[in-house]
């Protein structure tokens, strides 16, 4: 699943994860911090000075070197692992690509980020002007819509285009791993569903494993960028019902809910993966002789497919009855949740201590955090599907000798035109000169 892909996956992961740890660090050490940034940052001439009408531009000096900082320390990563790798086949795409993907992740919770700072002070500029008519002109209202137009265009064209490479990115982990299966054809072949997971499981597994990953990453940036803001604003909302003072209550309240809404969706889903296992073995069962009776009279007759039919509506039937409960406990949670922040908020609503801006600001913030913490909660459904699949494909490479032939040469036109390396025989077509 992952060496057909990527280069030496555990080695991989954790120099990434090493990487970053460093990067972070050099980052938050003032003094290398400063160091590299008199030496390297474009802030000094690409930057926008801070104004009146707009005191927090996305592109100030500061912002540019963090820009460039995460840019540079994430594409160098990826050069030792050019030279350090001995299977270049996919490197541009599950290295550099992978790389990429992140960094747009990263670019688009930045972005998050400063809306939230926008849309505080607009809703204030709002509030000021219907409090106390005429003290704001029509060019500060239309000039602050004008500012965020300027960074909303470009950052959906790069979300576009980011997108418009994942599906890109997906599709060359499937071939990866698909002709990584097909080159040992011949040890897999007789296990049952075994063009499924070829076919499916693949299709699925690098969907799911990108989708998964993406949103995993950018919870952990969402937390980095959006944790230090909720504690700052939490200075300002440290009054809570029935409790009193609290101080940095808000971070506390969205980790509280968090852990339990993960815990609780835990205990009542932990059944779902075995079942979901379950169903994909007797739907492939299923198929299976469906496909054999195609060609031959014997297979497929009625006593059987009733039985395998109903071998797989029992199974089905039990899943529903677990699906039930479980989002019984999900819906129910995700929609109490809602209301946490405005029950929290209540005592200085209701005392007038926060502005609509700061208010709107803290609504964002808290739900940016509490779904950041809540990911478990969020991808549940995801994550069980994914188990599900992975044993499948655990179970297919077990039967895969140690030893066995590499992928990435499969489908290489060079061994299409000659058969040489083949595992097994190629097509009588792909022998011929292309």
């Amino acid at each position: 699943m992952f060496r057909s892909f990527f280069p030496n996956p555990i080695n991989f992961f954790v120099s990434a994860v090493a990487w970053t740890a460093v990067a972070m660090t050099i980052w938050f050490l003032p003094e290398a911090n400063h160091w590299f940034e008199s030496w390297l940052s474009l802030g000094p001439w690409l930057g926008i000075h801070p104004t009146e009408a707009d005191p927090a531009p996305f592109f100030d000096s500061g912002k540019v070197w963090l820009y460039q900082f995460v840019v540079l320390s994430g594409y160098l990563f990826c050069v030792p692992w050019y030279f350090f790798n001995t299977n270049k086949r996919w490197f541009w795409w599950s290295v550099v690509g992978s790389v990429t993907i992140l960094e747009v992740t990263y670019f688009n919770v930045q972005i998050n980020a400063w809306l939230n700072d926008w849309y505080g002070g607009f809703y204030d500029l709002i509030q000021k002007a219907l409090e106390n008519p005429n003290t704001v002109t029509l060019d500060d209202y239309l000039g602050r819509m004008a500012t965020v137009t300027l960074v909303l265009v470009p950052a959906i064209l790069v979300l576009v285009v980011n997108l418009f490479l994942t599906q890109h990115y997906l599709f060359r982990w499937r071939r990866a791993m698909s002709f990584y299966y097909m080159a040992n054809w011949q040890h897999v072949r007789k296990i049952e569903g075994a063009s499924q997971r070829v076919q499916e499981d693949t299709k699925d597994f690098s969907s799911i494993m990108e989708t998964l990953g993406i949103n995993f990453i950018e919870a952990i940036m969402t937390l980095v960028v959006f944790l230090p803001i909720l504690w700052e604003l939490s200075k300002q909302v440290n009054i809570f019902p029935w409790i009193g003072q609290v101080d940095s209550g808000l971070v506390w309240l969205a980790i509280i809910s968090a852990a339990f809404g993960t815990a609780l969706l835990g205990i009542v889903g932990w059944r779902l993966p075995g079942l979901y296992f379950q169903n994909q073995r007797v739907e492939a069962a299923y198929r299976k002789e469906l496909v054999l009776g195609e060609d031959n009279a014997s297979r497929a007759a009625p006593p059987t497919i009733r039985e395998l039919f109903r071998s797989m509506q029992k199974n089905y039937f039990r899943l529903y009855f677990h699906v039930l409960y479980f989002n019984l406990a999900r819906y129910a949670y995700l929609q109490g949740a809602v209301f946490i922040p405005y029950v929290a908020l209540g005592p200085s609503i209701v005392a007038g201590a926060i502005t609509f801006g700061v208010f709107r600001q803290v609504l964002n913030v808290f739900d940016q955090v509490s779904d950041s913490f809540r990911f478990l909660v969020n991808s549940w459904g995801t994550i069980v599907n994914l188990i599900s699949i992975f044993q499948r494909l655990r179970g297919f490479e077990a039967q895969i000798p140690k030893d066995g032939v590499f992928a990435n040469d499969y489908d290489d036109p060079r061994y299409l035109a000659t058969g040489e390396n083949w595992p097994i025989a190629p097509p009588e077509a792909a022998q011929q000169p292309t």
